[in-house]
């Protein structure tokens, strides 16, 4: 099954998230046969991230939240809320590239 889940990070986390960037990312990394495709949430117009948003291969709601329990941005406490959403896509055999 696919999930779609969104954090918010909490204000003014700037400096820990550049501390913790290195760690995140490698933990990612390591998780891409699951973490399918990761990224950085926006606010415009000063493009500051204020949250990530993943598409992640899952077979239920607990193994979505045993993936990001480990990850460094929640860890450290960069995050301030998520939210999981079952994602059914609507051409499921289109392959898009990213």
């Amino acid at each position: 099954m696919l999930f779609i889940v969104q954090f918010e990070d909490h204000p003014g986390v700037d400096e820990l998230r550049q501390k913790l960037y290195p760690s995140h990312i490698e933990f990612l990394d390591k998780n891409k046969d699951r973490v399918l495709v990761p990224g950085s949430l926006r606010e415009v117009p000063s493009d500051k991230p204020v949250g990530g948003l993943w598409i992640i291969e899952a077979e239920n709601e607990a193994e979505v939240r045993d993936i990001f329990k480990d990850d460094p941005f929640w860890v450290n406490g960069l995050r301030a809320k998520v939210r999981i959403n079952r994602w059914h896509k609507a051409f499921p055999d289109r392959k898009v590239p990213i």
